[in-house]
């Protein structure tokens, strides 16, 4: 997947917002504020292309073991909450889809009733 398609498909999610709240590096996206996806664009021109999601603790153990070396824990993130994903070509678009949504999902559900109701 190419940068262009993940920020369609990050926005694309709804009330999805995108923001620089840590440095002019790393684009955040967020739904009602709260974070759900994180890439570093200084990393991604330098070929390092990645995307940190959400994840539940139980699937991202499974997702590093399946993947060894393309997931990973989050980088500079809650590593039990958090995986960075390689987008080298080895894991698939529809699995990459798949964990944004994963991500998106966990911060809805964690969300307090009064926020959920928003959407």
């Amino acid at each position: 997947m190419d940068i262009e398609q993940l920020h369609a498909y990050c926005l694309g999610k709804h009330k999805a917002t995108e923001d620089f709240p840590f440095d002019a590096d790393t684009l955040v996206f967020k739904v009602l504020g709260k974070m759900f996806a994180l890439i570093s664009l200084e990393k991604w021109e330098s070929g390092q292309k990645a995307i940190s999601l959400k994840c539940n603790p139980e699937y991202a153990i499974e997702l590093r073991e399946q993947y060894d070396g393309l997931i990973v824990p989050g980088f500079h993130l809650n590593n039990k909450h958090w995986n960075t994903v390689y987008l080298n070509g080895e894991v698939s678009k529809s699995l990459v889809l798949e964990l944004i949504d994963h991500s998106y999902d966990m911060v809805v559900k964690a969300m307090p009733k009064k926020l959920r109701e928003q959407l």
